[in-house]
């Protein structure tokens, strides 16, 4: 994983990581009143659950680059179509699409054979080199980092409805797109033996 990270940019084999989270729907009880001068807004703290809505990040770290597609759920399918938009929509010129993933029970090709005929599904992955995180490792993935900035920076307030939050997060993509926002790796394998000496097999010597 840490190799693949390191690998120069190449635009036939981008590096595309891929996560999801989900966003609780809140609908306000009552009218906000609205900031005035000398007076901030002010919102009742009771609220209505209005459902949930998924959210998967692909992101590009050495291009600057991310997509956010806005689902009511994230089943085998769900995923399926994001993959295939993926590779036909974002990385259509690409020769193959490096993927990094998590180890989430949906993200198999299993999936993909699920969503589509047979002859589709291997066309699709024909087109990806897939990497998994280890297991307990997923924070080796850059897309979760980026969803954290995206709960940071957008999400993290009420709101009540799937169409507003995709308004709300495809104006967020496309800010944050226009400032190429990066990821400069910089965590080796060298860093990892040596911070993660713990998880390393010991080979004790053999004796006669």
């Amino acid at each position: 994983m840490l190799e693949v990270y390191h690998r120069p940019y190449d635009p036939q084999r981008p590096v595309v990581c891929i996560d999801e989270a989900s966003k609780q729907l809140i609908k306000e009880t009552r009218v906000p009143i609205p900031a005035a001068p000398g007076r901030p807004a002010t919102t009742d703290y009771e609220y209505e659950r209005n459902g949930t809505a998924n959210l998967f990040m692909m992101f590009e770290p050495l291009a600057g680059q991310r997509h956010v597609k806005v689902t009511e759920r994230r089943t085998a399918l769900d995923y399926a179509y994001v993959i295939r938009e993926l590779v036909d929509v974002h990385y259509a010129t690409a020769e193959r699409v490096v993927l990094v993933q998590d180890n989430l029970n949906t993200h198999k090709p299993a999936s993909l054979y699920e969503a589509f005929p047979p002859e589709e599904a291997r066309r699709i992955l024909d087109k990806l080199e897939i990497h998994y995180t280890p297991k307990h490792g997923s924070w080796l993935d850059m897309a979760e980092t980026e969803l954290g900035i995206l709960s940071r920076q957008c999400l993290d307030r009420r709101m009540d409805n799937r169409q507003f939050l995709t308004s709300e997060v495809a104006a967020w993509e496309t800010d944050r797109n226009n400032l190429q926002c990066k990821v400069h790796w910089q965590f080796t394998t060298a860093d990892a033996r040596t911070k993660l000496w713990r998880l390393y097999p010991v080979i004790e010597p053999v004796t006669n």
